[in-house]
């Protein structure tokens, strides 16, 4: 297989640091059903996919993790 030519850049204005992920305490829902985990790591919030754990984790900052809970509870992301 041909190496790949794409090079990954930092994205302008972004501004969270390269966390270990490695020792995180990663958390399900209450019920241990969710498809996401989420881990709370250097004053970050960390979010993953559990069936994948291995694939890239997105990172919150407290104010975009408040925003982000806020709109879910408030139904912002309901695609029906």
């Amino acid at each position: 297989m041909a190496e790949s030519t794409i090079q990954q850049h930092p994205l302008a204005g972004w501004d969270k640091p390269e966390l270990d992920l490695s020792n995180a305490d990663w958390h399900s829902s209450s019920r241990g059903l969710g498809d996401v985990q989420i881990a709370f790591v250097e004053g970050f919030i960390a979010m993953r996919n559990s069936g994948r754990p291995e694939s890239p984790s997105l990172i919150f900052t407290p104010a975009e993790w408040g925003a982000f809970v806020s709109g879910a509870r408030e139904g912002e992301f309901d695609l029906t």
